[in-house]
């Protein structure tokens, strides 16, 4: 990776205003989305795993991707996540040609854990810096939220608003965007990703179109709950509004071992958890590293006896989002 990103330096133009780096390399975070109950519209973003990107000013005209790793990912930035993001932010560009895009991708696709977020964050931030910060942090979701249409057919923002802003966000509105940070407490997150992939888009067609008044209310209170815990450093609060009565009976069928996974984990002392994103991925919040560590040790102790291969992450909340490295 370093020896690739040296040997295009040497030839890549100068950005625009004259000087400085010729090209920005950005660490871009893992995100849990939805948070149990908000679905589409609460993420946090973590520090570990993270992708790794080099965006360089390029002559040529569109986005040229350069894959370095094993994922096999479309280098046609049409349909890649990192190169329609970077398409769109060409188009309100009209002094640009275009961008070189060096790609090296850690979080695994389809893992749960914002892996098409990353991929469409880390490049618009990196090329941002490029062209002197000239976008806001709106923008810079409005042009990513373009590659995770590729990848789940919606536009939706809940991982690349906290890849993007940091920390722990809630996404008001997408049409017109309206997002806002939270102030949430320290919070330990462990994640297990059992080893099978499930597709955002796969995941979303089998979500009822109608909802139950009764499940809409309870839904609504448990957003407003988890909120309300988080700004108010409430994790009791916090605890008791980690329930998802629509989206998480749904998909929890396609994770095996979920709902002994969850329950062994709150047995341990996590505060509580759920589906990550689509899935597979499982987080858990804890207060402290400790609880953390033990509910790793559940997860593993259940998905040993299943018999599926996994990995784990044991980290806290990113504040920080894309890192400029």
């Amino acid at each position: 990776m370093k020896n690739m990103i040296k040997q295009y330096e040497t030839s890549a133009i100068p950005p625009l205003g004259g000087g400085g780096a010729r090209s920005i390399s950005v660490l871009s975070p893992a995100t849990v989305a939805n948070v149990v109950c908000g679905f589409d519209i609460l993420g946090f973003a973590l520090n570990n795993p993270t992708d790794e990107f080099t965006v360089s000013l390029s002559n040529e005209v569109g986005v040229q991707i350069i894959n370095n790793d094993d994922f096999n990912l479309p280098t046609n930035p049409e349909i890649n996540v990192s190169g329609a993001a970077l398409l769109a932010m060409l188009e309100e560009c009209t002094d640009v040609k275009g961008f070189t895009l060096i790609s090296k991708k850690n979080i695994k696709p389809g893992s749960g854990i914002g892996s098409s977020a990353a991929s469409a964050a880390g490049p618009v931030v990196a090329a941002n810096v490029l062209l002197n910060n000239r976008f806001s942090k709106s923008d810079l979701v409005r042009f990513a939220m373009f590659g995770e249409k590729v990848a789940s057919g919606v536009k939706h923002a809940d991982n690349i608003a906290p890849a993007i802003y940091g920390g722990v966000t809630l996404i008001r509105s997408i049409f017109p965007l309206d997002i806002i940070s939270i102030d949430a407490p320290p919070l330990h997150v462990t994640v297990v990703h059992p080893q099978i992939e499930v597709r955002t888009a796969d995941a979303r067609q089998i979500l009822k179109q109608n909802v139950l008044l009764k499940d809409a209310i309870k839904q609504w209170g448990n957003i407003a709950g988890l909120v309300a815990g988080l700004i108010q450093h409430n994790y009791d609060l916090i605890g008791r509004s980690l329930e998802d009565v629509i989206i998480e009976p749904v998909r929890s069928i396609l994770i095996p071992g979920f709902n002994e996974v969850k329950q062994k984990c709150k047995d341990a002392g996590a505060l509580g958890g759920g589906i990550s994103g689509s899935g597979p991925s499982i987080f858990m919040l804890s207060k402290d590293a400790a609880t953390a560590k033990a509910v790793e040790a559940v997860m593993k102790d259940v998905y040993n006896r299943i018999g599926l291969d996994y990995q784990t992450h044991l980290t806290t909340i990113n504040q920080e989002g894309v890192k400029v490295v």
